[in-house]
Order: structure tokens, then sequence, then C-alpha cells
């Protein structure tokens, strides 16, 4: 039996999953979460990881190895950070992978939380069977990934970033320099604001209770997520577009108008054969992306692999 763990550093909670990989569909042996308290800074906050890590899987016995989700950039090379803004502290050029893999004595495999997503509902959700795929994942932020001939597409390191598309251009400024990115638009935050609510959890069950308002505001970050994409459509012809995140909890609230628009915005393609579905694994879904992506990631035993273990 093949075992490795997956980690998701969260900038609310971390959370752990142990996942069977023995050539058949994976499987979920065991999942875990606790709060990641950033503010005590990056030296508490990577040792808390390892110890769920160390917690969750001791009675499946020694992992494959680890991977670890994170909500942002990073450097493969080093195993450090290079942007991420969901975490206090100073987490610019610091190491992550190599902290977690010495406590662990196991190597550890870094990769974006919203790519690691997209692989676990490739895998084991609502992406089984997609052949070239789409995933956005609408939270705090807006995150991304891609999938073409079956396999994670990363590009020259980062690729699936929908959430820096531009859907405004003259727009809310955005943390990575532009105007009207669609995470200023569609993230959590800006639903809130629109729909003049304190969450968008509040903002959800107003429009469910039938608040124009609130219903308003979904509408308008789907509308927003719709034109980011429908481009994607235009470029990659998918078969199927998974939504993920805490606001796709909005159901048919948000995912009806967001067809409407892709279809409107989509033309050249063939968005009758398009799947556009709701993401199924939930909470743990990075967590387990991250355990998948240790097993199958194509340099996982090259340089990146070796970086991770260097402080």
């Amino acid at each position: 039996m093949t075992v490795c763990v997956g980690l998701d550093l969260g900038g609310t909670n971390i959370k752990c999953a142990v996942v069977e990989i023995d050539g058949g569909e994976p499987r979920v042996l065991a999942t875990a979460s606790e709060p990641t308290r950033s503010e005590e800074g990056p030296d508490a906050v990577l040792a808390r990881v390892a110890r769920l890590a160390q917690a969750t899987v001791a009675p499946f016995g020694p992992p494959q190895g680890v991977g670890l989700g994170v909500p942002g950039h990073f450097d493969a090379e080093t195993g450090a950070g290079v942007i991420l803004p969901n975490l206090a502290g100073d987490w610019v050029g610091r190491p992550i992978a190599g902290p977690v893999a010495e406590r662990l004595g196991l190597p550890v495999l870094l990769i974006n939380d919203a790519r690691a997503l997209t692989l676990a509902e490739l895998r084991m959700g609502a992406g089984r069977g997609a052949r070239t795929m789409v995933c956005v994942t609408l939270g705090t932020g807006v995150g991304g990934g891609v999938v073409v001939d079956r396999r994670l597409h990363l590009g020259l390191g980062h690729a699936g970033e929908i959430g820096h598309t531009i859907v405004e251009p003259d727009g809310p400024p955005c943390g990575c320099g532009n105007r009207g990115c669609l995470d200023r638009v569609a993230g959590a935050a800006a639903i809130a604001a629109r729909a003049g609510r304190a969450t968008v959890r509040e903002v959800i069950a107003a429009a469910r209770g039938g608040d124009a308002r609130a219903r308003a505001a979904l509408e308008h970050a789907a509308r927003a997520v719709g034109v980011a994409l429908g481009g994607a459509a235009v470029l990659l012809w998918p078969d199927r577009i998974v939504v993920g995140g805490g606001v796709a909890e909005a159901g048919e609230l948000l995912l009806a108008p967001l067809r409407r628009e892709i279809v409107a915005r989509a033309r050249v393609c063939p968005t009758d054969a398009l799947t556009i579905a709701a993401a199924e694994l939930g909470p743990s879904a990075g967590a387990v992306g991250a355990a998948l992506w240790r097993h199958e990631a194509p340099d996982a035993d090259g340089s990146s692999m070796r970086a991770s273990v260097r402080r």
C-alpha cells in the first residue's frame, strides 16, 4: 500500500489528508484540521504543520512522502515562499518545504493550494473523466487550475491563476499590482461589501431568503467569473469546468448566471458539450490534492524534490 500525506496551509486552518494510492482510485484514509494561527509567526506555523502530519499519518505507517499546498506562489527550486498574502508574518523568501521535511524526515513537495484542489477534483471529484478542465475556487480570494490531457498543467510554474484575469479594466486595485482582477471582483469580501453584509455566508443566506441586494451581489460576481471562464473556454475548449470554494456554496444562485455568462461569451467553442459543475470534495480537497501531487508530480524525484529537504 502506497500512502501519501497531503497538507493544505490556509490562512485560517491547516488541513491534513492521508491518501492511499495503489493503482486504482485513490482512497482517503483520514483527515484532520487545526487552526493556523499565523500571527504566531512562520516557525510556529511550520512546526504545527509537521505535528499535524505526524499525528494524522501515525496509524498508517511511514508514508511515501508529503505534499504541501500553500496559498500563493513559491520558488520550486528552493521551497521558499514568494507571495503568500493570506498568511500573517514575513513569508517572502522564507523556507517552507525544508523545515517541514526536516521535522518529518520525509521529502516535501510544494504546490499551490488551488492547483491542489484542481487535481483532487480531477482524480476523485467533479472532474473525473475530464480530458481538459478548468477549475476556479471562489473564497477569500479567487484561485484556479488547468488540466490538459488529464494532467495538471503548470506551464512555467504557476499556470492557472484565473483570479488575476482582468474582468474590469478600471476596477479596484489588486495586490498583484494590476486593477480589476477577478480576485478583487468575485472574492468573498467584494461580494459581502456589494450586498451590505458582514460575510459571504450572510449574503448566501439572505439570497436564499429572497433578498434582492444579496442576489444581485452574487449575480454580479457570477457574471465576472463567467467572463473569465468564457475566455478560458475559448482558449482551451475544455469539456469540464469545476467551481469550488466557499462562495460556491450558493449553488444555483451562483452557477445559473455563471453558466449563462459563459455561453454568452464563449461563442466560438462548443459550449453545448461543456459540463459546468460544483466541486464535490469539500474542505479537505486541497490536502487530498497535495497528497496526489506528491505521488504523481513529473519531477517528484528531481530537482525540486531535492531542494525540498534543504533549509
